[in-house]
């Protein structure tokens, strides 16, 4: 089997928002992948063993081994599924739609995820369940955030890939 013919492998970690964005993309696009399991806690983090540094020098999940080629960040990945792989489709087709949705995906990505542990207002935007949760954050004054939410995981791809859900998720912590 050619390298771009084999399965995906993807390494994730079971609490990282990033890798599961990854995860739920590659569900609702129905495709079948390997997981490889990042702990980044254990042994210091395994992010920074030699072996996962030469997959990805930036040392951080997800990374996606996929056509030959490993991809990381979130939404390169997301967006490079979407390149290659059309149908279903993630992004609205109309030009201007699509560039809101990466606009508000970069925001939360770029701008938002990396202050979470400060920003109470970040917390709100990343998932009710988890880090709402984790966080301890009031979700009564987003009402429009916890109907997303509530909606997003009665959906099959949102279950599969749910952080409680994952081979890596400790007992004390899965669904």
């Amino acid at each position: 089997m050619s390298a771009a013919a084999a399965k995906p492998i993807l390494y994730s970690y079971f609490r990282s928002s990033c890798s599961w964005r990854v995860r739920i993309a590659l569900a609702l696009k129905g495709i079948s992948y390997d997981l490889v399991p990042v702990n980044l806690v254990k042994d210091g983090g395994q992010q920074f063993s030699a072996e996962f540094k030469a997959l990805n020098p930036m040392q951080q999940v997800p990374a996606l081994k996929i056509d030959g080629i490993t991809l990381s960040q979130s939404l390169a990945i997301i967006h490079y599924l979407e390149d290659t792989r059309p149908n279903p489709r993630l992004l609205p087709q109309d030009p201007k739609k699509r560039a809101q949705v990466r606009m508000i995906a970069d925001h939360i990505a770029s701008g938002i995820q990396p202050l979470q542990h400060w920003s109470r207002f970040c917390s709100t935007l990343l998932d009710a369940t988890v880090w709402g949760m984790k966080f301890k954050v009031d979700m009564g004054p987003y009402p429009t955030i916890t109907r997303i939410n509530k909606a997003l995981l009665e959906l099959e791809a949102f279950k599969v890939s749910h952080p409680s859900r994952q081979p890596d998720t400790p007992a004390e912590l899965r669904a």
